[in-house]
């Protein structure tokens, strides 16, 4: 006979578990972001979304990592510690790390991911965002450097952390597959 599944007011274990990890991944986002950053041109680095960005698009998929980017950077906003431009960049990078991951299965390649979309794509949604939001006119190339070396620098640390998980298997579920 099959195993049947806990359900608590029509949500499964499964999608539970998802939410707690989601619940966790936004508080090591923005815990860290507080503690872990460093100037980058004209803005801050804050490596650890990125390298959470990486993390949960592997382990989660694409739209958790979204998701827990949004709120990250929402949260952070919030308490007055990011700025707008986190909700371009962490999201673009987080779907870009869970869609190549997806459709790779290779760690690097969520690295990878979360670069192209956080480093590279992203200060190209910035240069409008910017305007309308912020009142900057400034040009992409404005807010590429300190957008590449957070992505740089906390992808390489998520790809780190994600290899380490799976290595020691410590991570059982791998959700979004």
């Amino acid at each position: 006979m099959g195993m049947r599944l806990f359900c608590i007011g029509g949500i499964s274990v499964n999608q539970l578990q998802r939410m707690a990890y989601m619940a966790l991944f936004t508080a090591i986002a923005t815990f860290g972001s507080s503690l872990v950053w460093f100037p980058a041109g004209v803005a801050k680095a804050y490596p650890v979304q990125h390298a959470v960005n990486v993390v949960a698009g592997v382990l989660l998929g694409p739209g958790p990592a979204v998701i827990i980017a949004f709120v990250t950077g929402l949260l952070r906003n919030l308490m007055g510690t990011g700025s707008l431009l986190a909700f371009p960049g962490g999201m673009i990078g987080a779907f870009l790390a869970g869609y190549i991951y997806r459709k790779t299965s290779r760690t690097w390649a969520a690295s990878i991911g979360e670069v192209a979309g956080s480093g590279v794509i992203a200060p190209l949604f910035a240069v409008p965002y910017a305007k309308l939001l912020m009142g900057t006119a400034a040009g992409a190339f404005f807010f590429l450097p300190a957008f590449l070396v957070s992505s740089l620098s906390g992808s390489f640390l998520g790809f780190l952390l994600v290899r380490r998980l799976v290595k020691l298997k410590a991570w059982k579920y791998r959700f979004g597959q």
